[in-house]
């Protein structure tokens, strides 16, 4: 592969991780524990994006009607995906004595999906070259980044709760699931490109509207 391709693969990931460490104002985390997260999401891609494919493959693409392409979201891909990262954050990073206040969730979740969307980047661009790299610069990378505020603000939660962590950590993964099942239909089916547009377009203001729940998090921690 090019390596300026290489580059433009795993350049939106690292850049928002950069960005997410750097909001963790009060107390930031072990390099070490965000690099394994990061990479832990990237291998985490490989065996999900193989499920993927023989789902694919017998569920038939692009979907044949609204109905299939539902399944497809609801019940494949967003689930496969979600579930792996999750995994991650609640049995790696979660347990750490690094993972400390309600803001590390959020920090590891990004760490986690930003593996996983640059090493999905990466593969993409192997096979189709730049334009669905620049596509999915503006649509999957920041897709991967909702779904994770998502997750990691109920891991902050289950953090700050310690009597209610699975009751939390469940929930984030359940939600984070809808959410990425409901942008998967919308892009995915063949019924109104109009849907597609709303499905991308709605990203931008949803990640204002997460933005806040970071604040929230910031503002909750006892190093402040």
């Amino acid at each position: 592969m090019n390596v300026w391709v290489l580059l433009a693969a795993t350049l939106p990931g690292v850049l928002i991780s950069y960005a997410i460490f750097r909001a963790d104002r009060y107390e930031r985390e072990p390099l070490w524990l965000l690099l394994l997260c990061f990479a832990g999401g990237g291998l985490m891609t490989l065996p999900v994006v193989r499920a993927e494919i023989w789902a694919l493959r017998q569920l038939g693409y692009p979907p044949a009607s609204l109905l299939d392409a539902a399944i497809l979201s609801f019940g494949v891909l967003a689930p496969l995906e979600e579930l792996s990262k999750w995994l991650l954050l609640a049995l790696v990073a979660f347990p750490s004595r690094a993972f400390n206040e309600p803001m590390d969730g959020i920090v590891y979740a990004v760490l986690i999906a930003m593996g996983f969307a640059s090493v999905e980047n990466i593969a993409y661009a192997d096979r189709f070259g730049w334009p669905i790299l620049l596509t999915r610069t503006l649509t999957a990378v920041p897709a991967h980044l909702a779904f994770a505020i998502v997750q990691g603000y109920y891991a902050g939660k289950a953090q700050a709760q310690p009597g209610r962590q699975r009751h939390w950590l469940f929930l984030g993964l359940l939600l984070a699931a809808l959410v990425h099942g409901l942008y998967d239909l919308l892009v995915i089916q063949g019924w109104s490109q109009w849907l597609v547009f709303l499905g991308v377009a709605a990203l931008y203001p949803y990640l204002y509207f997460l933005s806040g729940l970071v604040r929230q998090h910031q503002e909750q921690s006892p190093f402040r």
